[in-house]
């Protein structure tokens, strides 16, 4: 399904570029088709700068992203637009990725417009339909971002995802701005939608019980690398690496 093979990415900043920060450093692993792949690691770790590589959003210095066995990083602009539907992303602040002149109804109606995937009059069903399957009334159709909570504004983002039918859908820090009793509500609707859609999942956190909960396998990420890697029972009941040892001493 999705293979990331060897990437890197340095950052230059400081007078002329002087200083270079590697935020990712030759990092390799494999999400199965199907399943939760969770990457976990605190702030600075590299794991958003990944989450954008693999989302075509920046181009790292070596290494290759495959998706169903196609190179991601090879692909022209155009490429790019046909694929774009394939992977789709769910962000830390849903509310600041919606149009804010855009009602709920119409940021969810624009990526089926944009993708031309269903016929006109079978637009607004396939909304309702969406919404209805993560647990958004109706109701909510006309309202605009202000006007709606964040744990709606997640479910919503997670709708308008949907409806690509993406083979891949990122989560990066999906549920960390959300109440504790919502953030539970999101990672059992992720969870349903994975067994239910098969749809495969990246789930990126810094939050230890939410990966250990929800995810199949786990990468833990640090200072750029990953530092480990395997299945999620197998990895954070016989932890190998010092770092993840420490880590997961706090849980």
């Amino acid at each position: 399904m999705l293979n990331v093979s060897h990437v890197s990415k340095t950052f230059s900043s400081g007078f002329l570029g002087s200083k270079k920060t590697k935020a990712v450093n030759d990092v390799s692993f494999k999400v199965e088709k199907g399943s939760i792949f969770g990457l976990v690691g605190g702030s600075g770790s590299g794991k958003t700068t990944l989450s954008r590589i693999i989302m075509g959003l920046l181009y790292p210095d070596a290494g290759s992203v495959e998706l169903d066995g196609r190179n991601l990083l090879l692909l022209s602009r155009k490429e790019w637009k046909t694929v774009r539907k394939d992977i789709q992303m769910v962000f830390q602040n849903p509310q600041k990725t919606f149009n804010p002149r855009f009602t709920v109804r119409q940021s969810c109606l624009e990526p089926l417009r944009l993708f031309s995937l269903c016929a006109p009059q079978d637009e607004e069903k396939t909304v309702c339909e969406m919404l209805d399957s993560v647990g958004v009334s109706y109701d909510q159709l006309n309202k605009y971002p202000h006007e709606i909570s964040g744990g709606q504004a997640q479910r919503i983002a997670i709708a308008r995802a949907l409806v690509l039918q993406p083979k891949l859908i990122i989560c990066d820090e999906a549920t960390s701005m959300l109440d504790v009793s919502i953030q539970a509500q999101i990672v059992d609707l992720l969870r349903h939608i994975n067994k239910e859609w098969g749809t495969t999942l990246l789930f990126i956190s810094h939050d230890l019980e939410v990966v250990k909960y929800l995810a199949d396998s786990v990468g833990i990420m640090n200072k750029g690398h990953l530092v480990e890697s395997g299945k999620t029972k197998e990895v954070f009941s016989n932890p190998v690496d010092a770092f993840t040892k420490e880590l997961f001493s706090a849980l």
